[in-house]
C-alpha cells in the first residue's frame, strides 16, 4: 500500500483510496461560561450525513438583547481541518466576545472522500438548522436571524461566497437574512496562472494548491470549475445587486493574497459593497496559529466592528 497524494504534515491519500488525516490539538467543549467570558457545545446539524457544529455563546450578563449570528467555516483546502481545532476554538471564542454575536462553527464533509459542491451544500444546510432551531435550542434564544453574517478562512473563505450565491439562487430561508460576508485569506484559483503563481519562487505553493485542488474538485473539473474560479458563477445581474456586503481580509505575507485582492476586485465591478483589509506583516491563516496574538485581537475588532455597522 503506496501514497498516492500527500501534503506533508497534513494529509495522506492511500492507494486503497483511504485518507490518513494529521490532526493538531484540539479542545475541548465548556458548557459553563469560563474565565475567557463564553461557553461553547457541539451540535448535529444533520445526522444522517454527519454534519455537526460547535457553538459559542458569549456572557452577556445584565442584557436579554438579541444578538447577531455568524456561521464560520474553516479552512484547510477543503480536506482536512474542524472545528475542534484548539486555534479555531479560541479564535472563535474570543470573536464570540469581542463582537457580542453568537458564533456557529460548521463541520462538514472533507475531500476526497466527498468532492465539491458537498461542503458548499453541508455548509448551506447550517442556515436550515438555523432556521429551524432558532425557536426550540435555549443558545438560540437571543438569536437575531435577521443579522447574520458568513465567515470563514481560506477554502471556508470560498465556502462563504460559495454559500452566499446559493442563497441568491435559491431564494430559500428568507427569514434568515445574511447580512454581510467576512472571507478571511479566502482560497480560489483559475487555470490561467497569476503573475505571482508564475514565479519561480512560488512554485512549491502552485504545487500544493494544485494537489489540493486536485483532491476536492468535482471529477472531470478543472480549476475554472465555478466553486474555484468566482469568474465563472452563472449569476445575472439582478442577483449581484442582491449579493450582500463583503470585507475581505488579507494577510501581506500571503501567497493567497494576490487572488483576495483580485476577489475584492471583482465583486467590486459587479457592484457589490466591498472594501479590502490587509494585515500587512502577517502570513496565511495567522489567526488560527497565533490566536492570542495582537494581529489576531485587531482582526477581532475589525470582524466586530463589520457586524456592528449593520
Amino acid at each position: 500500500m503506496s501514497i498516492v497524494a500527500e501534503v506533508p504534515s497534513f494529509l495522506q491519500v492511500l492507494s486503497n483510496g483511504l485518507v490518513k488525516r494529521f490532526e493538531p490539538e484540539i479542545s475541548p467543549v465548556s458548557n459553563e461560561s469560563s474565565s475567557h467570558g463564553y461557553k461553547s457545545k457541539d451540535v448535529m446539524i444533520d445526522s444522517t450525513k454527519s454534519i455537526s457544529g460547535r457553538m459559542f455563546l458569549p456572557d452577556t450578563p445584565g442584557s436579554s438583547s438579541h444578538l447577531p449570528v455568524l456561521v464560520y467555516f474553516h479552512g484547510g483546502g477543503f480536506c482536512i481541518g474542524s472545528t475542534t481545532w484548539l486555534g479555531y476554538h479560541t479564535f472563535l471564542g474570543d470573536l464570540a466576545v469581542a463582537s457580542q454575536t453568537i458564533v456557529l462553527s460548521v463541520d462538514y464533509r472533507l475531500a476526497p472522500e466527498n468532492r465539491l459542491p458537498i461542503a458548499y451544500d453541508d455548509c448551506y444546510s447550517s442556515l436550515e438548522w438555523l432556521s429551524n432551531q432558532v425557536s426550540s435550542e435555549p443558545w438560540l434564544e437571543r438569536a437575531d436571524l435577521s443579522r447574520v453574517f458568513l465567515s470563514g478562512d481560506s477554502a471556508g473563505g470560498n465556502i462563504a461566497h460559495n454559500v452566499a450565491l446559493k442563497v441568491i439562487q435559491e431564494k430559500t430561508y428568507d427569514h434568515v437574512k445574511i447580512r454581510g460576508l467576512l472571507p478571511v485569506h479566502p482560497y480560489f484559483g483559475s487555470e490561467e496562472r497569476t503573475e505571482k503563481e508564475r514565479e519561480g519562487e512560488a512554485a512549491g505553493y502552485v504545487a500544493m494548491n494544485d494537489l489540493l485542488w486536485k483532491l476536492s474538485l468535482p471529477q472531470g473539473s478543472n480549476r475554472d470549475y465555478s466553486g474555484c474560479n468566482f469568474e465563472r458563477a452563472a449569476i445575472s445581474s439582478a442577483e449581484w445587486g442582491r449579493f450582500p456586503a463583503v470585507v475581505v481580509y488579507v494577510a501581506g505575507l500571503d501567497f493567497l493574497k494576490e487572488r483576495g485582492v483580485m476577489y475584492a476586485g471583482f465583486l467590486e465591478k459587479k457592484g457589490v459593497e466591498v472594501k479590502l483589509v490587509e494585515a500587512e506583516d502577517q502570513s496565511h491563516v495567522y489567526h488560527v496559529y497565533h490566536p492570542q496574538s495582537e494581529a489576531t485581537h485587531l482582526l477581532q475588532k475589525q470582524m466586530s466592528e463589520f457586524i456592528h455597522s449593520f
